[in-house]
């Protein structure tokens, strides 16, 4: 099978390939022989109700400054692709929503990886709320005496952005810490929507484990531990690797959280798992390809393409 392959991220150019999931995908595509090309977002266009973009041909290697090529930008019409990846990174803003707005009027003749329509509708912190109970303790408000009132009950806690991404803007406030008042002021001004506020926990310093689902079925993890001195255990943010296997509650959030997914049309997703309780379910752009084959994991893009392939034959 060779598949008509378009993947809409931000510039290749800027990629880290040595941990870029999309770029895993892009190497395992081209060696199955998939024709690929390339977008940016700010690309896409929609007149009189059909979709387009102006794309390049792309070649990429594994190789670090020499990672791709591009070729003689061309104007396409969405529908005669074969599979669209939509890759680019958050933040979820109406820019990215407007994209899945145009993305959803191809798929699913054009298989658009994730579902456009459920990766809008299931944003990583709210989407997540609907398994509380596999959740710690969390709050989604922009009301001071809401969080007042949690603090008091749980007393160390972690505010983050509702749309945030990366571990941008991720904050520990201990239950007498004198920088709560500050802190929520900033949050107020520079974010207009509520952000999340959850009980701390504090065996993140052990770990944050991303563990990857292939269309609702887990299939590898690794653990990132947080870089001394900092809250955040994103690899971006410094963040170490390890090689982990899945616990028996890992195991029992993902056979829970699968079929929602699979239902959805979510292909390739990260869920976040600190201490056996479920954080996050990353549908927009997720990590961890790379990281868990190069610590002996399996290669979960193939297992991505190979779902990817099924369901182009169905």
């Amino acid at each position: 099978m060779s598949l008509q392959v378009a993947v809409q991220m931000d510039h290749i150019a800027a990629i880290n390939i040595a941990g870029d999931s999309t770029f895993a995908l892009l190497l395992e595509a081209q060696a199955r022989g998939h024709t690929l090309f390339h977008y940016t977002p700010d690309r896409l266009a929609m007149r009189d109700g059909k979709v387009f973009a102006t794309v390049e041909p792309l070649v990429v290697r594994d190789e670090a400054g020499a990672h791709f090529t591009l070729g003689e930008k061309r104007r396409i019409e969405m529908t005669g692709l074969d599979v669209v990846l939509m890759r680019q990174d958050p933040p979820f803003d109406l820019a990215y929503i407007t994209a899945t707005h145009l993305l959803e009027r191809i798929h699913p003749r054009t298989l658009v990886v994730n579902d456009p329509a459920h990766v809008r509708n299931a944003p990583e912190k709210i989407f997540v709320t609907e398994f509380p109970d596999l959740m710690p303790p969390t709050l989604i408000t922009r009301d001071l005496e809401e969080i007042k009132a949690f603090r008091a009950e749980f007393g160390d806690v972690v505010m983050k952005p509702l749309y945030g991404n990366g571990g941008a803007a991720v904050f520990r406030l201990t239950a007498d810490d004198l920088n709560f008042g500050s802190l929520y002021d900033l949050f107020a001004t520079t974010f207009r929507e509520q952000w999340v506020v959850q009980r701390f926990l504090p065996q993140v310093k052990n770990g944050d484990k991303r563990i990857i689902l292939v269309d609702g079925e887990a299939a590898g993890a690794v653990n990132r531990v947080p870089g001394e001195g900092d809250l955040r255990s994103n690899m971006v943010r410094g963040g170490a690797a390890h090689p982990t296997d899945l616990t028996d509650r890992e195991k029992e959030i993902c056979a829970r959280i699968g079929p929602a997914l699979r239902r959805m049309g979510q292909i390739f997703v990260g869920i976040d798992v600190i201490d056996g309780y479920l954080t996050e379910i990353n549908v927009t752009s997720p990590t961890g390809l790379r990281a868990i084959k190069r610590l002996g994991g399996p290669d979960i893009a193939a297992q991505i393409w190979d779902r990817i392939e099924e369901k182009r034959r169905a």
